[in-house]
């Protein structure tokens, strides 16, 4: 039961080139900056990346996405990332755009089994696009299809031994979805204690989704446009 891994590098050792990778973290907010940091010493290429956004040019995933080490992003919001912008406009960076709740949905339902949902957000926009379209209490829908991946990286305030993980305020984001999509899922945790020193009426996420946890360290926690003086 003890999950635990000596570093992110080892945790992330049976990576290989063209993955398919869930990354927690909105904007700069709960990025498991650790296990990135891994991904990219590793040199692991051609990932297809599932994730809120891309971070910024030189933080979160960013740094895979100047590496070169991402080939298609799913993403629901892709602004303040020139490298992205760049990468997109001269067809080196492969796109799928999702609206924000209907991503999180879809990581929610690869998590619980369900393989596809109705929902009319995207119903008469590009978004519907080659996508099965019907009614449904009078209201037009479209298919989705859930969302599973080779590995998902998150990152939580505070974990056990057993991986079960709480989350800090908007540090939670999709960090919860994403634990649930990846076929093995790592996680990094601020403060790794050991197993029944949660109280279980707080864990967000319980270790049964959770196959590796790492004590990461040294965050920089960067801040994405501060809007008060310092």
């Amino acid at each position: 039961m003890d999950k635990t891994y000596p570093s992110a590098d080892a945790a992330i050792e049976d990576m290989v080139d063209g993955i398919t990778l869930a990354s927690g973290g909105f904007g700069l907010c709960g990025n498991p900056e650790n296990l990135i940091a891994a991904i990219h010493r590793k040199g692991i290429k051609g990932l297809s990346v599932v994730s809120n956004n891309c971070g910024v040019d030189d933080k979160g995933l960013g740094i895979l996405l100047q590496a070169g080490q991402i080939k298609k992003m799913t993403s629901s919001y892709v602004g303040e990332n020139k490298t992205f912008e760049r990468l997109y406009l001269t067809g080196e960076l492969e796109l799928e755009l999702v609206p924000q709740g209907t991503l999180a949905e879809r990581l929610r339902a690869g998590g619980a089994g369900i393989p596809a949902f109705y929902t009319p957000t995207g119903y008469g926009t590009p978004v519907a696009e080659g996508k099965e379209v019907r009614e449904l209490d009078g209201r037009m829908v479209v298919l989705e299809h859930a969302i599973r991946t080779d590995f998902a990286i998150v990152k939580a305030w505070k974990g056990d031994t057993h991986g079960n993980l709480v989350y800090r305020y908007t540090a939670n984001n999709f960090n919860q979805a994403m634990a649930t999509a990846g076929r093995i899922t790592i996680a990094e945790v601020e403060e790794l204690v050991p197993a029944g020193e949660l109280d279980p009426n707080f864990i967000h996420t319980p270790g049964v989704f959770v196959d590796r946890i790492i004590q990461g360290r040294d965050y920089e926690k960067p801040i994405e446009f501060r809007t008060t003086t310092p």
